[in-house]
Parts: C-alpha cells; structure tokens; sequence
C-alpha cells in the first residue's frame, strides 16, 4: 500500500506553510503521496493517512487554539495513525531552545495534552518586522529585546534550518 501523507497547518506570518510546503517537497520526491490542509479547511478523516502531520507556529508564546481543538477532537484518529507534530518559533533560534525537548512552548504545548505523537520537532522561524503591523512590530521587538535577539533589520532574517526541516521530512517516513 502507498503511504500518502496528511499534512495540516496553522501559520501566522507563512514561515509555517512555507516549511509545510518544503516538507511536502522531500516527500513527493521520495516517492510518496501528500496532502496539505490549512487548519481551517481539513475536512477529511485522519484514518485515511499513513502518516498525519500537524505543524503550528507560535505568536506570543501560544499556539493557534484551533491546534488544541483540532487535536482534542481528532485525538483517537491521531493515536491510532502514524503521528507527528511540529512547532514554528523564533525561540527556537537560540541552540539551547532549538529541540522539543528544550524548547519552553513546546513544552507547555504537550504538558496540556495528553497526544503523544510518535515524532515531535522545533524549528526557527522568521523574522519580517516590515510585514508586521504597527503593534505586533512593537510587541515583538519588545521580545527580541528580551530574548536577546534581532530588533533593528530592514530585511527579513530567516531562521529556519533547511536541512533539519529535510532530515524531519525524512523521519516522516520512517516513521
């Protein structure tokens, strides 16, 4: 039997979709089958996926709350399917925050669920203040000033490492 992938989303600012859409990439070039849903769209059966994805990105410290509801909802489909899960955060920039098993909103996330899916990953987001509105800029310099990081850039600063979203992608289907 063909594996065919689920992938579901929740983006912000895009970063998330744009890792979703590379993660779909590596596994369409392997050979396998793929399918991508905003988390407001899915309208499918997760028992239908060899493997079922979940990707979310954060926004001051908090995933979409429609993650939480969607994993609530389908929980029994998502243990009883192949299962993974990934976050999207600029904390995730920093090398000590940079895995599941460091990084504080990832933590949080799955001590508020009781879904453990089999693999689990962090990666760095992006960084676009131009983009951002008035307000959120200001918030978020506010954090990057706290955290240490970037809070004066004319160019976006992407975060993500590629090859970890590859090797990820890889993982899914050995999963």
């Amino acid at each position: 039997m063909e594996k065919t992938v689920g992938i579901l989303y929740s983006s912000v600012d895009g970063q998330t979709l744009k890792i979703c859409k590379e993660i779909v990439t590596h596994i369409e070039n392997a050979g396998f089958k793929t399918e991508l849903f905003d988390i407001n769209d899915f309208q499918s059966s997760i028992s239908k996926y060899s493997i079922f994805v979940i990707g979310a990105s954060i926004r001051y410290g908090k995933h979409n709350k429609k993650v939480t509801e969607f994993i609530e909802t389908h929980k029994n489909e998502l243990e009883n399917t192949n299962s993974a899960f990934f976050s999207v955060n600029l904390v995730a920039r920093k090398p000590e925050k940079s895995h599941y098993n460091t990084n504080p909103y990832v933590i949080k996330f799955f001590n508020a669920t009781t879904w453990q899916p089999k693999l689990i990953d962090v990666f760095a987001g992006r960084l676009d203040y131009q983009s951002y509105s008035f307000v959120d800029r200001m918030l978020i310099k506010m954090i990057m000033k706290m955290t240490n990081g970037p809070t004066k850039t004319n160019q976006p600063i992407e975060f993500t490492d590629w090859n970890r979203v590859k090797a990820f992608s890889q993982k899914i289907l050995t999963t």
